[in-house]
């Protein structure tokens, strides 16, 4: 199963919403890396946690070569502008010259191939003028011009990645150009998803009086394709016990279970006594809007995360609270977020009393980049995340801010590891 921490379960009654801060700190508190790891080929590594240290097996660059097209020579035979060395053969990447340069020559190179003997210089094609007795070159080059040292990129057995890291595309041509062909990762984490309510139907088909489409489910799935986990979908689970508590079942083995709906305090909300059931209840509570109603605690040995049903809520509280502690979860530290200080565009408007997210897009302004929030912040209206790139974040005794106010902005686009 999982590496989990305890989570000391809350017997009382939450009387108090938590703060975002708070709520974050508990949930991390709660979570330890799963333990199993496995060797995998490294074009299947993108989006695993790397679980050992990588060493150079080779100086990269291998050789010392070009970084321009022109010619190598030795410095000290051009240090006079329009002075002609004889050229005597070529070196390309993969082919190089086989000789020496000697005093009075020049090889004509390309970008990447490996530098002659002899030489210690290139000058670009640019500064090169080729006559029939000879290339003459406009500027005195110095010594180790255009030049790139074996080794100057990673030197042979520098640790090249360390354990913990959430390998990105960059990651995977570091490892390949060190020579690593596989390396060992953290297993994949497990995760079951499913939406709970009765007025929810499959995307495709009819809906009757009171009915909605399930885009939760779509939403969540796609959030855990970007964190590259195995998502284990439960489907839509209507609100009953008996429904809930045979999804928690089929849920078993996973490292952590997803729901979306039915964390409210409404008479048809039985997700946290289904819960209650079959494993502990930290909190249902958090102080941020939009996104209060959020269940965090544990499923037997699986993390448990209660979304609310409101689309955009399910996504905030996914990137703010989730996405953190599956990260943790997979191996990884997660990356605090990144937040710039941004002029708004255009008035907002804020009660007191939560902290808020509210959607914006980022755009040009009149000494940089600004920050224009998206009209109506309702939690049910996804339009508005799909047009935005950002959030506002407001903090808790935040109230209306005219535009030009400084405020703090959070793009969607954040890193992982730290």
């Amino acid at each position: 199963m999982t590496g989990n921490a305890s989570l000391d379960p809350c017997h009382e009654p939450q009387t108090q919403a938590l703060v975002l801060d708070e709520a974050r700190a508990r949930i991390l508190s709660a979570v330890a890396p799963v333990g199993e790891t496995e060797r995998v080929a490294l074009a299947d590594a993108c989006q695993r946690v790397l679980a050992e240290v990588v060493t150079a097996r080779a100086d990269v660059p291998a050789h010392t070569n070009s970084a321009m097209d022109g010619y190598a020579l030795r410095a000290a035979d051009a240090a006079t502008p329009g002075t002609r060395l004889r050229p005597v053969g070529e070196s390309f990447a993969g082919h190089p010259f086989a000789g020496t340069v000697g005093a009075g020559e020049c090889v004509r190179i390309m970008t990447g191939a490996v530098l002659p003997d002899g030489a210690d210089s290139v000058v670009m094609q640019e500064r090169a003028t080729v006559h029939e007795d000879g290339v003459a070159f406009d500027k005195a080059p110095a010594e180790g011009d255009n030049v790139r040292p074996a080794g100057e990129d990673i030197a042979r057995g520098a640790t090249v990645l360390a354990p913990g890291r959430w390998l990105t595309p960059a990651d995977i041509g570091l490892l390949a150009s060190v020579g690593a062909g596989e390396v060992s990762v953290h297993r994949r984490l497990r995760v079951a998803l499913f939406s709970t309510g009765d007025e929810l139907q499959p995307v495709g088909q009819a809906l009757g009086p009171g009915d909605i489409h399930d885009s939760n489910r779509y939403t969540l799935r796609a959030l855990l394709d970007g964190l590259g986990v195995i998502v284990h979908d439960l489907g839509i689970v209507r609100d009953t016990l008996e429904a809930l508590e045979d999804a928690f079942a089929r849920a078993a083995g996973c490292d952590a279970l997803i729901t979306s709906g039915g964390v409210s305090v409404g008479e048809a909300d039985f997700v946290l006594d289904a819960l209650r059931r079959r494993g502990d209840v930290g909190f249902w509570k958090v102080a941020m809007k939009p996104g209060k109603p959020l269940a965090f605690g544990r499923l037997d040995a699986a993390l448990f995360f209660g979304l609310p049903g409101n689309p955009v809520s399910a996504m905030v509280t996914f990137m703010q609270l989730v996405r953190p502690a599956l990260i943790r979860l997979a191996g990884a530290e997660p990356a605090p977020p990144l937040r710039v200080p941004l002029p708004l565009a255009a008035p907002v408007r804020k009660a007191p009393g939560r902290a808020e997210f509210q959607r914006a897009r980022l755009l040009p302004g009149a000494n940089g980049m600004a920050v224009e929030p998206l009209g109506h912040q309702g939690s049910g209206v996804l339009r508005s995340m799909s047009l935005a790139d950002c959030f506002i974040v407001l903090d808790a005794d935040c109230g209306d801010l005219d535009a030009g106010a400084v405020v703090s902005v959070e793009p969607f686009a954040q890193p992982v590891g730290a």
